[in-house]
């Protein structure tokens, strides 16, 4: 697989804040070790290179660099400066410097078109059922325990806050999901609060991410730990009080195990 890094956008749009990663660079790396590809080759992306026009960017990285006998391409594909590149071309340099090119067609999942864009609405939204769907696989969080304010553990669930490994992988929206959670021992259910704590009265208003994880006897501080989302359980609602939180904490614990029940990990 031929690809690059950072993401073109990022490159060329600094000021832009609103893309976000569907994947890291190491969870992408993961991904397709798993799939069974052999060999991938990460181009840097820069300026510079954005600006190779779309002949160049055939002859010399595809022919010269990389010497292709055989060219698989998304429906979409387009390359080269400002996208002059299309399919067609590719299939004429194809002709001419003797590769050939096969084109994927676009994928259906319940009549919605998979694309990076669907994905992203849906994990904006908290639909990561939908999301998980389109992927093909639980959407992954990975980052690293931190201390937070311990509130978790005087309601009766101790939480794991994880910081994120990269900035800008996308969070998804505001809300508590069952997740599986994959820490040095192995694998095991939790649930996960996204949002900004409205029922507590000294929260910071920033966003956060707490896992609790179902069986854990022992403190993670410092550990590197990967949660991926299977359900959404309910939106973040402000309560009138802690007694009543910890009473929807209950219900989240229950509905927890009862979905995880019905859906044993693989």
């Amino acid at each position: 697989l031929f690809t690059f890094h950072p993401h073109p956008r990022m490159v060329l749009q600094p000021q832009d804040n609103d893309l976000k990663l569907l994947n890291t660079r190491k969870e992408k790396e993961e991904l397709l070790e798993q799939a069974g590809l052999d060999h991938l080759l990460v181009m840097p992306f820069s300026r510079t290179f954005s600006r190779m026009h779309a002949p160049e960017y055939i002859r010399e990285v595809l022919v010269d660099a990389i010497r292709v006998r055989s060219v698989v391409v998304g429906y979409d594909h387009r390359f080269g400066r400002n996208r002059e590149g299309d399919l067609k071309l590719l299939q004429n340099a194809g002709g001419a410097f003797g590769f050939s090119v096969e084109e994927i067609p676009a994928r259906e999942v319940d009549h919605v078109k998979v694309s990076s864009t669907k994905v992203r609405e849906a994990l904006f939204a908290g639909r990561v059922d939908l999301a998980n769907d389109l992927l093909g696989y639980p959407y992954p969080m990975t980052g690293v325990v931190v201390k937070g304010d311990q509130l978790g553990r005087k309601l009766g669930y101790p939480t794991a806050n994880i910081a994120l490994g990269d900035p800008d992988k996308l969070v998804p929206g505001n809300g508590i999901y069952v997740v599986s959670v994959e820490l040095k021992e192995g694998r095991s259910i939790g649930m996960m609060s996204i949002g900004v704590r409205p029922t507590v009265a000294h929260a910071s208003g920033e966003r956060t991410i707490e896992v609790h994880v179902l069986g854990l006897d022992r403190e993670i501080y410092g550990e590197p730990i990967t949660v991926r989302l299977r359900h959404r359980l309910r939106n973040e609602i402000r309560f009138p009080d802690l007694d009543a939180l910890i009473a929807a904490m209950d219900q989240d614990k229950k509905d927890t195990l009862e979905w995880s029940r019905a859906h044993p990990l693989p």
